[in-house]
C-alpha cells in the first residue's frame, strides 16, 4: 500500500503517477521536504534525469541544496512580492535574498 511506504518512496510514487500523464510540465511544492539528505541528494539526481528528458520543472523549495542544482533561473518571493530574479549565482549574491532567507552566514560558507 501507498501509505506505508516511507516519505522519499511516497514522493518517488507521485512523481511517478504526474510523469504516467505524459506530463511536460510539473509543478512540484516542496517536494525535499520530510527527506534526509541522503533523499535530497536522490530526488535531485531523478529530477535532474526527468529535465533532461524534456519535462519543464517548476519547483517551490526551500532546500537550497536543491534549488542550486536544479535551478537555471530562480525567482524569490517574500511576503508575496518579488525580491530578486536571476541566476542562482546572482540570487545567493542578491543582497535582499541574503537578508530575507540566507542570512551572511550562508554567503561566508559559500565562498570558502
Amino acid at each position: 500500500m501507498a501509505s506505508s511506504l516511507p516519505a522519499g518512496d511516497r514522493k518517488r510514487l507521485e512523481l511517478a503517477r504526474a510523469l504516467a500523464t505524459d506530463s511536460k510540465l510539473l509543478l512540484l511544492d516542496e517536494v525535499m521536504g520530510g527527506l534526509n539528505p541522503r533523499e535530497v541528494v536522490n530526488m535531485i539526481q531523478l529530477l535532474q534525469t526527468i529535465a533532461q528528458n524534456g519535462v519543464t520543472l517548476l519547483i517551490i523549495e526551500h532546500v537550497m541544496k536543491a534549488i542550486m542544482a536544479l535551478s537555471h533561473r530562480i525567482i524569490v518571493l517574500h511576503y508575496g512580492q518579488i525580491i530578486a530574479e536571476g541566476s542562482p549565482t546572482e540570487i545567493i549574491r542578491n543582497p535582499r535574498v541574503i537578508d530575507a532567507y540566507l542570512g551572511e552566514e550562508y554567503l561566508r560558507v559559500t565562498r570558502q
